[in-house]
């Protein structure tokens, strides 16, 4: 794989992240989320990718009300921008500190039926499948290949693309058998997320050894976080890859500067372009995809 220069751009605008007074202006109600997508759109970003956020607290959630609310702002605005949803809440164990045997407070697994309930409903063009379980900080995030397995069946029904997130080698393995049983259609769609603890650090040699180990006829993207996730945006597109960025990953315009989806989306097209690339158009990445708007 050489350098890719028709890129596919994400815009990953809020996320689950605690950042409760670490940014002045973060996307949470449903209208701000919204109105972020909308934003990046408008800055050239090819793919929005969505969690919902309670309005109180700050806090992320899988509320189904949002997510009918943020789709509706996109859809009736006619704004034309491919949309992915997440499907990575309700997969959460906390450890009780008293006793940990029991789950702790803040505990959130539910059946994988549940957690495609609006992908069902609301069609988006992609959703993500977060391909293995692993310590999010603190926090174990659990995604049992059987359950996985009945994510992907359920959402490939509904006419709906999974992007296998994966977080470090051993998910790129699990993808692949996956894709071997049966469940993930080829050609499949790999998102490499590098720099979360504790998963893959965010280090070249590491993406491109992830790279490596994807199917021949895998499409895949990359991004980093906090600091790395412009060199690791700019190191996605050099070793053949699409990129992402956004406000989930990364608060910062710059040292010290906050940014905005868009301002984070109209950096990304500068080093797209000063690399020689261009970030295609929404339709340009259906195309691309094998994706089929439902709405």
């Amino acid at each position: 794989m050489t350098l890719n220069t028709d890129v596919i751009l994400t815009c990953a605008v809020t996320g689950s992240a605690d950042i409760v007074g670490k940014h002045p202006n973060f996307p949470i109600t449903p209208q701000q989320i919204g109105d972020a997508v909308l934003e990046a759109a408008a800055a050239g970003a090819s793919i929005a990718h969505i969690h919902t956020r309670d309005p109180e607290t700050g806090e992320g959630n899988r509320d189904r009300d949002a997510f009918r609310e943020i789709v509706g702002i996109i859809r009736e605005s006619g704004v034309d921008i491919v949309l992915n949803l997440t499907t990575g809440m309700g997969g959460t164990l906390i450890v009780g500190d008293e006793d940990p045997s029991k789950p702790g407070e803040g505990t959130d697994f539910v059946t994988p039926e549940e957690r495609v309930l609006h992908i069902e409903e609301l069609r988006p063009e992609l959703c993500t499948l977060d391909c293995g379980t692993m310590n999010f900080g603190d926090v174990v995030a659990m995604n049992i290949p059987s359950h996985l397995a009945v994510m992907a069946e359920r959402v490939r029904a509904v006419g709906v693309k999974p992007e296998i997130e994966v977080f470090d080698m051993g998910q790129v393995w699990l993808g692949k058998q996956l894709i071997a049983d049966g469940v993930i259609d080829s050609p499949p769609l790999f998102q490499l997320c590098m720099g979360i603890p504790w998963g893959v650090e965010a280090d070249p040699r590491a993406m491109a050894l992830m790279r490596d180990m994807l199917p021949d006829d895998a499409m895949w993207a990359g991004f980093g976080i906090s600091r790395m996730a412009f060199p690791m945006m700019a190191q996605s597109m050099i070793l053949g890859g699409h990129c992402r960025v956004g406000l989930e990953d990364n608060l910062y315009l710059e040292k010290g500067v906050f940014a905005t989806n868009g301002q984070l989306v109209e950096k990304a097209i500068t080093i797209i372009n000063a690399l020689g690339g261009r970030v295609l158009t929404p339709q340009e990445a259906r195309d691309t995809l094998g994706l089929v708007r439902q709405w």
